[in-house]
């Protein structure tokens, strides 16, 4: 079937949609119940109420002018899988004392319930917050043996007593002992956006990686970069983390119509050239596949052209969603077609 969204489909389609809790139309469809008053997100755990007791729209605005008011269990005014409060809190607290070996103590002191901690994290960065404490202090360790400090000061300065303790520690998160000729290491942050959360992978100098959390194949391609590059991928921050946050929360609120985030975009010599074909299409506009492969003067390569689209790695600032099928229809995109005619239609709204 077409993607449309909300308004734009059947009554059947929106229900569709809501019964298999599709993720992708998180942020785009919310659901009224009338034998409740209550209105949800697709992804709602709670029990499916029957097709005809369902109103759909395309807003939570939409749905509170037309009487509903928020359910308590999927807070449909939030970011989709937006970072808790509590998931906020602890790390700010990890980035205040990156040192600090966290213990049962700690979270009862902060009033927070340590398996609450656990779920949320799992869930959020798929490692429990024991994992991400450890990995963070990892990360500070490589990039002082990677400055010139010796091993030794880096296992005392996080904490280690024994070297061998250190060095196990450090080959279970990062797949090698420490030295001083240490690979390529991204840090990685989570991003909340109205259409969910996005992860953002990037050293000192470039962004390697943006992409919605939950597409499909995700974990392979991150395992593949990892691969070729030779990579540790550790959570923290960087200033390009912080530069591709503030410009995509730019874009999703219409203010920002181009990026100026350095890429390293690795790929062969023709994924680079469509890539940079895409980046030449103006904002509010699309492009066909057919398009991509002339501008590069290789008008037969157009299904070459939509592997090298879907190859891309940094979603939104190289804009693959802006490409569709010669008859105007919606074609593949990695992160869900309700996704691709979201921001389509966002930035015709917003085109100057």
């Amino acid at each position: 079937m077409r993607y449309s969204l909300a308004m734009d489909v059947t009554h059947e389609q929106n229900y569709e949609a809501f019964f298999d809790r599709d993720k992708t139309y998180d942020g785009i469809l919310f659901v009224g119940v009338k034998t409740t008053g209550i209105f949800c997100r697709p992804t709602c755990p709670a029990k499916r109420p029957k097709p005809e007791n369902c109103e759909f729209f395309k807003t939570a605005q939409g749905a509170m002018l037309a009487g509903y008011r928020a359910c308590k269990r999927c807070h449909p005014h939030a970011l989709p899988d937006a970072a808790s409060d509590t998931i906020k809190h602890l790390i700010r607290a990890v980035e205040e004392n990156p040192e600090k070996r966290w213990k049962a103590s700690d979270f009862k002191a902060l009033g927070i319930d340590e398996s609450t901690v656990r779920r949320q994290f799992k869930k959020r960065f798929n490692m429990t917050f024991v994992a991400y404490a450890r990995a963070r202090r990892m990360g500070l360790a490589l990039k002082q043996i990677r400055e010139g400090e010796t091993v030794t000061n880096a296992q005392i300065d996080q904490g280690y007593e024994s070297s061998s303790g250190f060095r196990d520690a450090f080959t279970r998160i990062m797949g090698a002992p420490p030295s001083g000729k240490t690979h390529i290491v991204l840090s990685a942050a989570w991003i909340d956006t109205p259409l969910g959360a996005m992860i953002a992978m990037a050293d000192d100098k470039a962004l390697y990686l943006l992409e919605f959390s939950d597409r499909r194949g995700l974990e392979r391609e991150v395992e593949r970069m990892r691969k070729k590059l030779k990579c540790a991928i550790l959570p923290g921050n960087n200033k390009i983390l912080q530069q591709t946050e503030k410009e995509i929360c730019e874009y999703f609120s219409g203010a920002r119509k181009e990026f100026s985030i350095p890429l390293a975009a690795y790929g062969t010599d023709f994924q680079r050239a469509v890539w940079n074909v895409l980046c030449d299409i103006p904002y509010g506009q699309t492009r066909s596949y057919a398009d991509q492969a002339i501008a590069i003067n290789n008008p037969k390569a157009v299904r070459a052209v939509a592997r090298a689209n879907g190859s891309n790695q940094c979603a939104i600032i190289i804009p693959c969603h802006r490409v569709i099928g010669s008859d105007g229809s919606l074609t593949g995109y990695a992160g869900g077609l309700p996704r691709k005619e979201w921001l389509l239609e966002m930035e015709k709204k917003n085109a100057p």
